[in-house]
């Protein structure tokens, strides 16, 4: 087997639209968005990560989507920001990965789903984790705050679904959102208390 060029793990949270639950997620995502389109926002930290001898650790990048109603028919516009903090190196392979240049995930979806890539940008980032609540913001760009969905079977945990053909992970923690914004790559949007879908769950990413 070939050595792998670069992997990267660490956690993941996400916002979009959708009402609670997100019909993509259970229709593999063959099922209408509860909108007339499905605008996420993707956020990951890496805590473990390389690319070749270029150590990624504990930087940040984030994902922004816009597909049409139906996830699965593609025509998506698609934009990425990476960790202002990342050195010269740094950027130019998380540039690599998360375009989708570098194989793996986020080349699937670029080559499967995109015909409006937007570009790359580097900007702080920030990515809180407070017992069940999550945050990131992007200042200019995106935020969001999302809780997961308390399970009143195990005190602390949420409720999860399981054997998704989700890009970060098969199983992934439900939540709803607070606060969801995104003014970037052309996009614009802004929900507050609506309590519109979210996610999260580790991630490990490799090519």
């Amino acid at each position: 087997m070939a050595d792998k060029t670069w992997e990267l793990s660490g956690e993941y949270m996400e916002s979009c639209n959708c009402d609670y639950l997100c019909p993509c997620i259970f229709t593999n995502p063959q099922g209408p968005a509860t909108h007339d389109d499905c605008t996420a926002l993707m956020v990951y930290r890496i805590d473990r990560g390389r690319h070749g001898d270029v150590s990624l650790d504990g930087l940040k990048f984030a994902l922004v989507i816009r597909s049409k109603r139906i996830m699965a028919d593609g025509d998506w516009v698609f934009g990425c920001i990476i960790d202002e903090t990342a050195g010269e190196a740094q950027r130019r392979a998380l540039a690599d990965i998360v375009s989708g240049k570098a194989g793996g995930p986020p080349q699937m979806i670029r080559d499967n789903l995109v015909s409006d890539f937007r570009g790359v940008e580097f900007k702080p980032i920030a990515f809180t984790v407070e017992g069940l609540r999550r945050s990131a913001e992007i200042p200019g760009t995106l935020a969001f705050e999302i809780e997961g969905v308390a399970s009143r079977n195990r005190s602390g945990e949420p409720f999860y679904i399981d054997n998704t053909a989700h890009p970060a992970n098969r199983r992934l923690a439900l939540a709803r959102a607070r606060r969801t914004e995104v003014a970037g790559f052309g996009l614009s949007l802004s929900l507050q208390g609506k309590g519109n879908n979210g996610h999260y769950a580790p991630f490990a990413w490799a090519a």
